[in-house]
């Protein structure tokens, strides 16, 4: 892993040391909170940055520095559980649509474009609407509408393999679909599949966040980032960094996942040259 690190450009090494940040706040910021995040601390409604209150306080008088330590696991565990489940199921598929007849394949592909069609936006108001918003449910819309799209990137990396000659042997050998696809096509597709995994990421912060700012996302007393730029909006003139503080969260993780993302890229794309 270090070597990895030394051998990033500065702008991942400046992605790398965001992200860890964020996961950091993730993970132990309720606990780092000096309020807790539901809890009133004053009478004064959108207070000034400064003071008792290091980001100033919200609409009805909540630290905005606790909220966002405590909300940023939402931003953060939601999209990464959501994405790790749109690749999974997407790769999965693509590695037995891969190593199947023609037929199937031309099946399963078929029925992945259908879904890849319907906008993610769209698809998300209307289970939310049939459904309702909860966690699990946004966990589920999220893994759903990304899944298509790792499953393209994923069957256009498999098909390529598995017409290569060390597949043709193996498969010459009489070896069953199930290693084709683990053993000989999995680990020559596993690189890109996690810089999409890193993309895919993105893509689910921010529709969770847009989903919160209407008001569908995570639902009170919980409060992702999303959920804060849109509770204060109306307070933007007289308590601005209750707004553009998470608003700045939600852009530094998209744009530090986006900075390593290109950094591995480049990285993989320079050892292949100098193989």
């Amino acid at each position: 892993m270090m070597s990895v690190f030394k051998s990033m450009p500065v702008s991942g090494k400046l992605g790398s040391a965001l992200v860890a940040f964020w996961l950091f706040i993730a993970l132990f910021g309720p606990w780092l909170a000096p309020h807790t995040a539901s809890e009133i601390v004053a009478y004064d409604v959108f207070e000034p940055i400064g003071g008792e209150y290091v980001l100033g306080t919200d609409y009805i008088g909540r630290d905005v520095f606790s909220r966002i330590l405590d909300g940023t696991r939402f931003t953060i565990f939601i999209p990464l559980l959501a994405a790790a489940l749109a690749c999974s199921a997407g790769t999965l598929i693509a590695l037995y649509s891969a190593v199947s007849h023609p037929r199937t394949d031309e099946i399963i592909a078929r029925f992945m474009d259908a879904l890849i069609s319907i906008p993610s936006k769209i698809f998300s108001l209307v289970m939310i609407a049939a459904f309702g918003s909860s966690v699990p449910i946004l966990l589920t819309i999220t893994a759903i509408s990304y899944m298509p799209g790792s499953f393209r990137i994923a069957r256009a990396l498999a098909v390529n393999v598995a017409s290569m000659d060390f597949v043709t042997v193996a498969r010459t050998r009489g070896e069953s679909r199930l290693y084709l696809a683990v053993k000989e096509i999995l680990p020559n597709i596993l690189h890109p599949m996690l810089a999409d995994f890193g993309l895919r990421f993105v893509f689910v912060v921010l529709l969770l966040s847009s989903l919160s700012f209407l008001g569908l996302g995570v639902q009170p007393p919980e409060a992702d980032l999303g959920s804060l730029v849109r509770e204060n909006i109306s307070g933007l003139a007289e308590g601005a960094p209750a707004v553009i503080v998470p608003a700045i969260a939600i852009a530094t993780i998209t744009i530090a996942v986006n900075l390593v993302i290109d950094s591995l890229r480049g990285g993989a794309t320079y050892a292949a040259k100098g193989k």
